[in-house]
């Protein structure tokens, strides 16, 4: 019996050990190829200028001047947070913010759990609760600002019907809010109802059983079974809802009536991104004005956010115990 070389052992087992190596390769460096496009996009276009917008916050800049002049410090935070229209976007933001992104959850939840049930025509209401995200935002926005118009608005006619008399939706404060976060509502409870009803189709049909055998009425099962199983989910909602609401901008400047867009005669309903665009476009030192407002901005957006999710997270680990 012949026996083969080392030489001839080691060339058949070359192409093999290759081929182990790179499948090994492929599963441990594939997965960060597949995700590092996103990535490299976002630190060209997303993290690139955040952090200029940072630099350029500590440093004077003209409208009209030519380049980046002398440091200045924290003049333009100090500028923004003593500024008395920075004030009033701030509460506007806020308070449109809790107008429409809580109700819209909630809202949001119950559609999904309604849905979620043998419905009959089921396939035609998932389809109807999304048709207000496919408008478009502009015409969305001209289309309730028709209808929160303070002289010949359709909700005005509805009320003088009932005897109440009309509202100045573009005048008063709390109505132009409450207008604004119905026009939120309007366009964003459905993309969340599918989100939510996604993860409650996740759920376990054995686990509604178990519970149905024990006695559970609907709204215990879906208080004891669906909501704990849709945790993550519900944060996820919950973390998005806070940021887009807290970076509302179409619907209260589409919203505005007056051509110089101020959001409002008295910035009754001026927003903090309305806030940052007027200033950019200010005719005294806007850039670096605007810079730090949007960092301004960028900060309560991640302080809300982070206790959104730290708040959320604890009540619901309490109610699974």
């Amino acid at each position: 019996m012949l026996n083969k070389s080392p030489l001839a052992s080691r060339s058949s087992q070359g192409p093999s050990a290759l081929r182990q190596r790179l499948s090994r390769w492929d599963v441990k460096y594939a997965p960060y190829l597949f995700v590092a496009p996103f990535f490299i996009v976002f630190a060209a276009i997303g993290l690139y200028p955040l952090l200029y917008t940072g630099y350029l916050s500590f440093f004077s800049w003209p409208r009209f001047g030519g380049a980046v002049g002398d440091p200045v410090g924290w003049a333009n935070y100090v500028h923004v947070i003593t500024d008395p229209v920075f004030h009033k976007a701030l509460v506007n933001t806020v308070a449109i913010f809790l107008l429409s992104s809580v109700p819209q959850v909630i809202v949001a939840t119950v559609i999904a759990a309604l849905l979620d049930t043998n419905l009959r025509g089921r396939s035609w209401w998932r389809m109807s609760v999304l048709l207000p995200y496919v408008v478009a935002p502009a015409a969305a926005a001209l289309i309730w600002s028709a209808i929160f118009a303070d002289k010949s608005g359709l909700a005005n006619q509805l009320l003088g019907v009932i005897g109440i008399d009309p509202i100045g939706w573009h005048t008063d404060r709390f109505a132009s809010w409450t207008a604004i976060a119905t026009m939120v509502n309007w366009r964003w409870t459905g993309y969340n109802t599918l989100i939510l009803l996604a993860a409650m189709q996740a759920v376990s049909r054995d686990l509604y059983e178990s519970a149905s055998l024990d006695g559970a009425s609907s709204a215990r099962q879906f208080w004891n079974v669906t909501l704990p199983s849709i945790r993550p989910t519900m944060i996820f909602v919950i973390v998005t809802s806070t940021m887009g609401g807290l970076q509302i901008f179409t619907e209260p400047r589409l919203f505005d009536t007056n051509l110089q867009h101020q959001g409002g005669a008295n910035y009754q309903f001026q927003t903090l991104t309305m806030y940052v665009f007027n200033t950019a476009n200010s005719a005294t030192d806007p850039y670096p004005r605007a810079a730090a407002a949007a960092w301004l901005l960028f900060l309560l957006i991640v302080g809300i956010a982070l206790l959104n999710f730290l708040v959320t997270r604890a009540i619901q680990n309490r109610g699974a115990r």
